[in-house]
């Protein structure tokens, strides 16, 4: 709980940063790193930066690589659509 205003705390804060590591970048769509470089490998989420021996996400291309995953408002529906 935040003691000041009195709600719980975010489990994941936003990050501030645009470049992220693995393990941010993973956490920030939700997924565990060794799903997250998976994704990398296949395309569904970009490939890193490499900013001299580091390498980074950009939070902007993930935040453009989540857009297209399916699911969620723009998905035609799928098997887990419940019917009205």
């Amino acid at each position: 709980m935040n003691a000041e205003e009195g709600r719980p705390t975010a489990a994941c804060p936003p990050p501030t940063a645009r470049g992220l590591n693995r393990v941010q970048a993973s956490a920030y769509v939700g997924v565990s790193p060794s799903l997250f470089d998976e994704m990398v490998k296949d395309g569904r989420m970009p490939r890193p930066k490499t900013i001299n021996s580091r390498t980074v996400w950009d939070r902007r291309a993930v935040d453009r690589a989540f857009d297209l995953l399916p699911g969620g408002s723009d998905d035609a529906g799928g098997e887990w659509d419940v019917e009205t």
